[in-house]
């Protein structure tokens, strides 16, 4: 079991942000990860930064720590552009880049650019293109296309990732479009678990519906001849909610009846307080150095 934790571009680099990072690596986490939205949710009206300046900073300031997106989407990204700034993020981090990615949803970053917000249908149409394209732009020197949603045209990827043949992609999804994207250009999948569950669901019933998440992955992957990639855990969307991360005993057996289902990596968020993701600062603390050991014995 890997743990890692989320944390929100939600504050000024030199006014605690920088030392957020740091405090990660520090703690030992295997990966640091951050949204990448222009805005989100309860945090639409306060401080927000963007992600790939965010993760460049934490690239210059670390050694050690994996760093990435959990998630990037297309509502507002162009695999052209964005594959520049990946390959850009991997060789200042020197290969410590993992680019989380999913179809999107129906927040602020759906309109933000004026646009009406793509149905279920389109997300997944563009997810299904914009996914190989991007995989194209990371592993081949120069890249023409043309699709029904993105082009490139003679688009330069030189001289290439520092992780060979790309850097990872870690890919959100749960329905069977996603899916088969996982199984064919993730190594690893993401899941939050099933979102109609949060609201009025039980863990055990979130437990069951991961189960069989896994288990449809497993499938997909037979039929495209891969192994099954690493199975990563955003946690904070399940019904459990912030219950694991109010003591180091709740959090071990949280995290331990996940990992008997076959999860990988387990990530928490960095506490902020006053918000959704408000935490005690020192079990978070514990959680990232006691719980990894009590998880192995």
């Amino acid at each position: 079991m890997r743990l890692s934790t989320v944390i929100l571009p939600a504050r000024r680099w030199h006014d605690g942000g920088r030392d957020e990072w740091l405090r990660a690596e520090r703690l030992g986490f295997h990966a640091a990860y951050t949204y990448d939205h222009l805005s989100w949710r309860t945090f639409r009206d306060g401080p927000w930064f963007g992600a790939v300046p965010t993760l460049t900073a934490a690239a210059a300031v670390t050694e050690r720590l994996r760093l990435g997106t959990l998630v990037t989407s297309p509502n507002f990204r162009h695999p052209v552009t964005l594959a520049k700034d990946l390959l850009t993020l991997d060789d200042v981090s020197g290969g410590r880049i993992t680019l989380g990615i999913g179809a999107g949803g129906t927040g602020f970053d759906a309109t933000v650019l004026g646009q009406e917000a793509w149905t279920a249908r389109e997300r997944a149409d563009r997810f299904a293109e914009f996914v190989p394209l991007l995989d194209r732009l990371l592993t081949e020197d120069s890249v023409t296309y043309e699709g029904t949603f993105y082009s490139a045209v003679e688009a330069r990827g030189i001289p290439g990732c520092v992780q060979r043949p790309r850097l990872p992609f870690a890919v959100a999804a749960t329905g069977p479009r996603g899916l088969r994207l996982a199984a064919q250009y993730g190594q690893a999948w993401v899941t939050t678990g099933d979102p109609k569950l949060f609201e009025t669901g039980t863990p055990e019933q979130s437990r069951e519906a991961i189960r069989g998440q896994i288990e449809r992955l497993g499938k997909v992957c037979a039929e495209v001849g891969r192994e099954v990639p690493e199975k990563i855990l955003l946690t904070g969307f399940t019904p459990d909610r912030d219950g694991p991360m109010r003591s180091l005993d709740a959090f071990v057996d949280f995290a331990g009846r996940h990992m008997e289902l076959g999860i990988d990596e387990i990530v928490v968020h960095a506490p902020i307080p006053d918000s959704v993701f408000a935490a005690d600062q020192r079990v978070f603390e514990r959680i990232a150095t006691e719980a990894p050991a009590q998880l192995r014995s």
